[in-house]
């Protein structure tokens, strides 16, 4: 048996409840402090360090009693992000240990607070750990590791969902879900899933084996000069094309990406317009929020028109080296875009949907430039 002083994330009991596999009122948990040690923030991400300090205390809580079954839900969790237990003596001169980060691994970065952290993070974070040790006995902890991008901003979409401004009209049912297993998961991840839903007669359906691809939010913006009366769309080779054996894998789109953990969508189109087009969007007018193919994906789309500068020497290429990006931009006056859509030569739903919005809105946007 062991015992370990928790500093960080895991004091939230929700989240420590998660990665121990059990609720906290079978734990001997109690407030503790470890001295000369000092409890940081972290420059590369949400969550705290600890390192020695003479002099400084952290405040943590003491769990007791833990298991060889215990400590490899921890190894396996903590060890994701590359931390090691350390032999550590409490103020109270109780013995216990402590996951300490590799040394070099992070940069602190001022004081870290337990209630701010679960003011911003302890939702996304509970989503992903759920996730996370799903994946135990299945995956490595480097192999999930490697995956954590993604798992992280899987979670941020179950938290923009909680959000959500449809679902006036609909029906809110029952559902029953018998059976989920993961099938896959590396980028994106694939869950067959067992399930009985309420019929809109009030009884309740057989057993419905589904499938659903889990994706994350992205946003999107189609950037509109309403000046020069044009757009800036760009292209790149996609995936779902190659796969189909479309005759056309390149494709004209707005720009778009996934929504970073903790940001916005609209701090999210803001920021890949940069990325992809080295393009600074004033202004964002809400096109739509919505799903991409409700019928069997999770991916939901926040979709804008971005009013923007759009002079000649706006069009080239860009895109991020590090994500393997080769994305070129294009002008197209007002008039070529409907004629694109119109005339069924654009392949991306989000651009004809924002097309069409813009052409009913576009009277006001000229008036307002």
């Amino acid at each position: 048996m062991k015992n370990l002083f928790f500093y960080g994330t895991l004091r939230h009991v929700p989240l420590l409840e998660i990665v121990m596999g059990r609720g906290a009122g079978m734990l001997d948990v109690t407030p503790a402090h470890l001295p000369d040690f000092l409890v940081s923030s972290v420059a590369e991400g949400p969550f705290p360090m600890i390192a020695p300090s003479i002099g400084d205390r952290a405040e943590g809580l003491l769990v007791r009693g833990l298991s060889d079954d215990d400590i490899a839900r921890l190894d396996f969790y903590e060890g994701s992000f590359a931390y090691d237990l350390v032999q550590v003596e409490l103020s109270d001169g109780q013995k216990a240990e402590v996951y300490v980060p590799q040394p070099g691994m992070w940069t602190p970065d001022g004081p870290w607070l337990l209630s701010a952290w679960e003011a911003k993070w302890a939702a996304l974070s509970c989503h992903a750990a759920v996730e996370v040790m799903g994946y135990m006995g299945v995956k490595t902890r480097d192999e999930v590791a490697g995956m954590f991008p993604m798992i992280r901003r899987r979670a941020g979409s179950k938290v923009h969902a909680a959000n959500s401004l449809h679902g006036e009209r609909t029906m809110h049912g029952r559902v029953e879900v018998m059976d989920r297993k993961r099938s896959y998961a590396h980028f994106f991840a694939l869950d067959d899933i067992l399930l009985r839903h309420e019929r809109f007669d009030g009884k309740m359906t057989e057993p419905l084996d589904r499938a659903v691809f889990l994706g994350a939010d992205a946003g999107i913006v189609l950037p509109y000069d309403p000046v020069r009366d044009r757009v800036l769309l760009v292209e790149q080779i996609r995936m779902g094309p190659l796969a189909r054996g479309d005759a056309s894998v390149w494709q004209l789109e707005p720009i778009a990406g996934h929504i970073d953990p903790g940001e916005t969508p609209e701090q999210a189109v803001v920021r890949e317009a940069q990325e992809e087009a080295g393009l600074s969007v004033r202004s964002l007018e809400k096109v739509a929020e919505v799903y991409a193919s409700p019928g069997n994906s999770t991916e939901f789309h926040y979709i804008f028109v971005g009013l923007a500068d759009l002079p000649d020497v706006a069009q080239g290429t860009g895109g991020l080296d590090s994500e393997g990006e080769d994305i070129r931009s294009h002008f197209l006056s007002f008039e070529a875009l409907m004629a694109l859509v119109t005339g069924y030569g654009a392949g991306n739903a989000p651009l004809v949907l924002a097309a069409y919005w813009l052409a009913h809105n576009r009277a006001r946007l000229r008036l307002k430039a």
